[in-house]
């Protein structure tokens, strides 16, 4: 069968449609055709913005030897990982069992045709032998080879693989203990393997792991004093926030010139990125950026989280809606070739003022830092110290700093850019309103919050259709959603209604809560899988607990279930959280250092956070809303107008009054009505000290 990747929707298995592989997408044919011939099947696994997939791709599938040996030998299905995270994860566990590492992209493994089991699991492989890997076609052969002669012991290992996969993680659920052990016990990994001079993890690579930094804000936020069991204090986890952000920040990590931040760096001390842009850090690293910069007041940081933003709607915002996923590391066939800096570049982009503040600022003086060749931008002297070096006032400096910075952006947009996937991820985009809604709540940034309305709109359009989330915000696409699609939907949803009421978006809360109860939760065990209950069966059902790339699902539908169960009084809510928190009891116990999602939401369920309810009149509701604002930025307030009347659950019994009234709730525990915004702020001000 030819190459069928040509009709498919993902940009990723269409930059493999001119290859001379035979490339089928994972469907019913491929399949069939599989199992029928008798060949393995050869599964590839990457995405767009991976840049060894790409080099996979022109070493080898472009080449014709190469797939003529695939042709002959395999069935070969290319899988888009972004586009199919089911698979990807199974097939990463897999790898996991059978190589004794961690996987990565590419990954490539064989299927024996008749049950879909890996026997065969590898990542990157090179055209010749290269630093101990064989070489690929080779490998092909070899493994053909071992398949033919040893069909038994394939089948053997396969049987051991499958009930290795059944097994894993299905510990029976235990009541949870109504303690932070946990907590304390992941705060100690955390401060253990801290780089006090760059923030982040010791070593390299250094990856922003935007779930841990949310949990030392949430304990740097706790009473001050010292740490229970050993942890660090309230003050050391707010220092460890600080630092991971700021040098996160003045780093190569982040673009300075337009904005955003790239995937992660590979040394250790946040110089060098690797290239490529994802939708989901800048989801979730511009609103910690807002919160920091409310907390530590610094507003250095809300202009990260702004600029960030920015970036969000001109490197990744659709014409029709929402954004796309990923902005690739490579361009012209080289990585970071649209983003570094010659010296010859720089002198003709930059006047000799400019220059001056920037050579200094960037570290243009010292030596190229990329490849001994070129300059990646990085903050390396404070603009004060630029400032007091050239003898310049501090506005002088910045003033000359942006020109530099516009003149070098200009430069750069008349370069070949980056290719971007243009794929609308429904999860990816779900996480994005979440940061922009929250960002712009802690900001006080009505444009950010307009983003994040006019992202929703857009899932809402293309997205829910007849009762169901698709992964794909796309009508084209038929795959349906997944776990981490509908709670960090729902999430969202509940972020943006802190920022401004809709009934129905409410509503549109009660369907998702409902439809991920029915369609994910185990109802023998407690938790949500991955998939959905009526979804292609595969060799393993994931049910992830443990904060990736992305945060679990399981931990954001918690703590979205607890929020939106206590706002309506909603038992069904709030007891399958408590359900999924018993079935996560084992992963606490053993790998709380990474589920910092998880112990938000253990934390969350122990002590349930302050949130308010507000029912005032239009004309009353500005004082009310500037008493929250002015209060406390943990407290999540819901301005509910008054002529909401079908109001479900407990909100019903919320009836406004004249001037507006509000009611401040911990759990189900309410304190009186409060009828002035003075009281108000003041109760907000206790419930979040």
């Amino acid at each position: 069968m030819p190459n069928r990747l040509a009709g498919t929707v993902s940009p990723y298995l269409r930059q493999h449609a001119d290859n001379p592989v035979h490339w089928q997408p994972w469907d019913t044919a491929a399949l069939a055709e599989a199992r029928a011939s008798g060949k393995p099947i050869l599964l590839s696994i990457g995405y767009a913005a991976c840049h060894w997939c790409h080099v996979m791709a022109h070493e080898s599938f472009a080449d014709a030897a190469t797939a003529a040996t695939m042709n002959a030998l395999y069935v070969s299905i290319k899988v888009d990982r972004e586009e199919r995270p089911d698979l990807d994860k199974v097939y990463q566990l897999a790898h996991q069992a059978l190589s004794g590492r961690p996987g990565g992209w590419p990954l490539t493994l064989v299927l024996d045709p008749e049950d879909l089991t890996p026997f065969f699991a590898g990542t990157y492989f090179p055209p010749a032998p290269r630093h101990g890997l064989p070489a690929f076609r080779d490998l092909l052969q070899r493994v053909r080879a071992f398949y033919d002669r040893e069909r038994g012991a394939v089948r053997d290992q396969n049987a051991r693989l499958r009930a290795w996969l059944d097994e894993f993680d299905t510990a029976a659920p235990v009541a949870r203990r109504a303690d932070t052990a946990p907590v304390a016990r992941a705060l100690q990994d955390i401060a253990a393997r801290f780089d006090p001079e760059h923030g982040g993890s010791r070593g390299a690579p250094k990856f922003p792991h935007a779930g841990e930094i949310d949990l030392l804000l949430d304990e740097a936020a706790r009473p001050q004093g010292a740490g229970s069991g050993g942890a660090p204090t309230p003050a050391d986890c707010a220092a460890m926030a600080r630092r991971t952000l700021e040098r996160m920040a003045a780093g190569g990590l982040y673009d300075h010139l337009a904005g955003g931040f790239f995937r992660y760096c590979v040394d250790a001390d946040w110089g060098i990125p690797h290239f490529e842009k994802m939708l989901y850090d800048q989801a979730q690293l511009l609103p910690l950026y807002a919160r920091a910069a409310r907390e530590f007041a610094e507003p250095g940081f809300a202009e990260i989280a702004r600029t960030t933003a920015t970036w969000l709607d001109s490197g990744l915002g659709l014409a029709d809606g929402g954004y796309a996923s990923a902005l690739d590391a490579d361009s012209e066939g080289e990585e970071g070739r649209c983003y570094v800096w010659t010296r010859e570049a720089l002198a003709t982009a930059l006047d000799a003022d400019a220059a001056a503040v920037a050579t200094l600022h960037f570290g243009f003086d010292a030596p190229p830092n990329f490849e001994g060749r070129a300059w990646h931008l990085r903050g390396v002297r404070p603009l004060p110290e630029v400032a007091a070096m050239l003898g310049l006032d501090i506005d002088a400096a910045q003033h000359r700093l942006e020109r530099a910075r516009r003149n070098l952006l200009a430069v750069r947009n008349r370069r070949v850019p980056p290719a971007r996937d243009d794929k609308r991820l429904t999860a990816w985009n779900a996480l994005a309103i979440a940061g922009l809604a929250r960002a712009g709540r802690l900001l006080d940034d009505a444009a950010l919050i307009a983003q994040a309305d006019a992202a929703l709109a857009t899932l809402r359009r293309l997205a829910w259709r007849d009762g169901r989330l698709h992964a794909l915000a796309d009508p084209r696409a038929g795959g349906e959603g997944y776990l981490d699609d509908y709670a960090f939907l729902l999430d969202a949803v509940l972020e943006l209604l802190q920022c401004r009421w809709r009934d129905v978006d409410l509503d549109f809360a009660l369907a998702l809560a409902a439809a991920l109860r029915a369609r994910f939760e185990d109802a023998g065990r407690g938790g949500f899988y991955f998939t959905a209950h009526d979804a292609e069966a595969l060799i393993q059902r994931p049910k992830p607990w443990l904060d990736e790339s992305l945060p679990a699902g399981n931990a954001v539908a918690i703590r979205a279930l607890l929020q939106l169960g206590h706002l309506t009084g909603d038992g069904d809510c709030l007891a399958a959280a408590g359900r999924a928190l018993d079935a996560a009891q084992s992963v606490l116990d053993r790998h709380p250092q990474a589920a910092p999602g998880l112990l938000r939401a253990l934390r969350a369920a122990i002590a349930p956070p302050p949130q308010a309810v507000v029912r005032t009149d239009a004309g009353s509701a500005a004082a009310w809303q500037a008493a929250a604002r002015a209060a406390s930025a943990d407290v999540a307030v819901f301005l509910i107008p008054d002529d909401a009347t079908a109001l479900p659950g407990l909100l019903a019994q919320r009836v406004a009054r004249a001037g507006g009234v509000a009611w401040v709730c911990e759990g189900s525990s309410c304190r009186e009505p409060l009828t002035t915004p003075d009281a108000f702020g003041a109760a907000l001000r206790e419930a979040g000290a």
